[in-house]
C-alpha cells in the first residue's frame, strides 16, 4: 500500500476539523484549512467532495459557512478513509478483502509471495482499522499540550466564528476562545504543572 498525496491530504483534513472541533470550532473553511496545510485549494475542495459524498463531512454554505464533520470522530477509521480514497490497503490485489482479483500466479495457495503480501496486508490493516479519527486527535492535542505548543485555530477572528448557537444568541468568538484555551491549558496532564507555577509565584 503507498498512500497518494490525495489520502494524505484527506486524513491531514480531517484530523484538522477533530482537532479545530474540540477546541469549539466545529465548522472551518476551505481556505483556512489549505493556509494551514499549505495546499492548492482547489484540489482540497475535490478531496473534501469526495469525503461529503461518502458523509464524512458536511459543508454550509453562505459568509459563516463551511466544511464540519457528518459523523462522530470514533466512528471515522483511517483505513475505511484510505480505502475510499486510495483503494485497497493490501499491495497485491490477490490478497485483498475488500477488492479481491486473481493474479498471474498459477498456483495462488501454494504462493510464497501471496503468503508473505497477506501478513503485510494483515499488520496495515489491523493498525489503519483499529485508529479512530477520535484516537489520533487525542494523540495530537495531547502531544501539544505536553510541547506547550499553541494549537491551530484557537485565534481564529471573530467576524469568521461569530456563528449560531443552539439557542439562537450570537456567540462571542473572542471569549469562546478564551475558554477553550484555558481548558485546553488545564487538561489532564497540565494541571500539576500550573500548580507548580501558581506555587512558585507565591
Amino acid at each position: 500500500m503507498k498512500l497518494s498525496k490525495r489520502g494524505e491530504y484527506a486524513l491531514r483534513a480531517l484530523i484538522d476539523l477533530g482537532i479545530a472541533s474540540e477546541l469549539g470550532w466545529p465548522m472551518l473553511q476551505v481556505s483556512e484549512l489549505a493556509a494551514k496545510e499549505k495546499l492548492p485549494i482547489k484540489f482540497l475542495e475535490q478531496i473534501f467532495a469526495q469525503l461529503k459524498e461518502a458523509r464524512y463531512v458536511k459543508s454550509r454554505r453562505g459568509k459563516f459557512g463551511g466544511y464540519s464533520l457528518a459523523r462522530p470522530m470514533n466512528r471515522i477509521k483511517f483505513g475505511a478513509v484510505i480505502r475510499l480514497i486510495d483503494g485497497p490497503l493490501a499491495p497485491i490485489r490477490c490478497v485483498s478483502q475488500t477488492s479481491y482479483a486473481r493474479c498471474s500466479c498459477p498456483d495462488e495457495v501454494h504462493c510464497g509471495l501471496r503468503m508473505l503480501m497477506l501478513d503485510v496486508r494483515n499488520a496495515i490493516s489491523t493498525v489503519l482499522d483499529r485508529y479512530t479519527l477520535a484516537d489520533i486527535v487525542e494523540i495530537t492535542l495531547r502531544k501539544y499540550r505536553r510541547d506547550k505548543v499553541t494549537p491551530p485555530f484557537l485565534h481564529r477572528s471573530i467576524a469568521l466564528t461569530s456563528v449560531l448557537s443552539r439557542t439562537g444568541e450570537p456567540l462571542i468568538g473572542g471569549r469562546r476562545t478564551v475558554g477553550r484555551f484555558e481548558q485546553f491549558l488545564t487538561s489532564k496532564g497540565d494541571r500539576s504543572h500550573n500548580n507548580r507555577a501558581k506555587s512558585a509565584d507565591n
